[in-house]
């Protein structure tokens, strides 16, 4: 299938459902990647779904790009730019509604698969809008508050699932954030999973069977 010229730089691959609106996955990759890095994933996942893997809105030198930037100041330490965030939050969540509408996806069945600032950004997006997400795949990231919409704890969770994961031994986000996610989930009563795995900031062989085998049993 071609790419259309959307807001968002994407690879593409259909599903193999030849009659009404397929299910899609959209992939959100990390600071410093593109769009071919998650695609990976793509052979080994359920062909009745659409996969989308959307190139970050900032290039990056020398290559790359990212969601928003993350700066490094000596009187300040590492910080992440939030405004640019919320920015990206919004184009996500655009470029996901142009997509299914120009490419005859169901919008009642869509699963967002992040990795780090993908991750971030795919809470942001689903605790924000849980009416447009069915299903998150949060992998090595956590849950910014300062990314959702005010009185996001008003939003209606029923309908939303989330599995999240994250390396016991991340030496880029701590495993101790992460930690946070189950507490914060269940206060807003959303069926989730949570697991961590004996690894650093990347998704091991095992990570993946599993939250293959979840999504199998969402989509």
């Amino acid at each position: 299938m071609t790419t259309a010229p959307l807001s968002l730089e994407h690879l593409i691959r259909p599903s193999n459902i030849s009659s009404g609106k397929p299910p899609v996955l959209f992939m959100f990759h990390g600071y410093g990647s593109n769009e071919d890095d998650l695609f990976s994933f793509a052979p080994e996942l359920p062909k009745e779904l659409c996969i989308i893997s959307a190139r970050a809105p900032y290039p990056m030198q020398p290559y790359g790009n990212a969601w928003y930037a993350i700066n490094f100041e000596a009187d300040k330490g590492k910080w992440n730019d939030e405004e640019q965030a919320v920015l990206s939050r919004d184009k996500i969540k655009v470029f996901i509604e142009e997509a299914c509408k120009t490419y005859g996806l169901d919008e009642k069945n869509v699963t967002i698969l992040g990795f780090s600032q993908g991750t971030i950004l795919s809470y942001a997006l689903a605790l924000s809008y849980p009416n447009m997400v069915k299903n998150v795949i949060a992998l090595s990231g956590y849950i910014n508050e300062n990314l959702l919409v005010e009185n996001y704890k008003e939003n209606d969770f029923k309908d939303l699932k989330i599995y999240a994961s994250h390396g016991s031994v991340d030496q880029v986000i701590p495993v101790s954030w992460a930690q946070k996610i189950p507490t914060i989930l269940k206060d807003l009563k959303i069926e989730h999973v949570y697991e961590e795995f004996p690894v650093g900031h990347g998704v091991a062989p095992q990570n993946f069977y599993s939250f293959k085998t979840w999504l199998q049993d969402k989509i």
